[in-house]
């Protein structure tokens, strides 16, 4: 399963082990299957690839463009070479969920449980 957005703001560091930033994303690129997504019009859908009934959507969807892929790091200056990838989303994703506008998550308050190892096997 797939996840797409146009904008909004992201939760996400500049780099592995630094602290979490709320980071405004950048509207897709042209040549994106974001701004395919953007270009329909829509606040959010999910689109099922493997249906017959949106077999319309898989051919306009089967051409190779750019995807991009936001996860625990997102650097805009950067965006180009470090998110973006060639792709064919069909054959990627079973289904694809958009929003085009999105906001970051909001953390929630937690402890940090004693005697827990950080990480797997004893932590460092």
């Amino acid at each position: 399963m797939g996840f797409g957005t146009d904008h909004g703001t992201v939760a996400a560091a500049d780099d592995w082990d630094e602290p979490m930033q709320v980071k405004t994303v950048l509207p897709s690129r042209d040549d994106s299957y974001e701004r395919v997504f953007h270009d329909v019009g829509l606040p959010r859908a999910l689109l099922d690839l493997r249906s017959p009934v949106n077999e319309a959507a898989r051919e306009v969807l089967i051409e190779p463009r750019l995807e991009r892929a936001i996860g625990v790091l997102y650097r805009p200056r950067t965006e180009f070479h470090s998110h973006y990838f060639q792709a064919v989303l069909p054959e990627q994703f079973d289904a694809y969920v958009w929003f085009d506008d999105t906001r970051a998550v909001t953390p929630l308050p937690s402890v940090q449980p004693s005697g827990v190892p950080e990480t797997y096997p004893f932590g460092t």
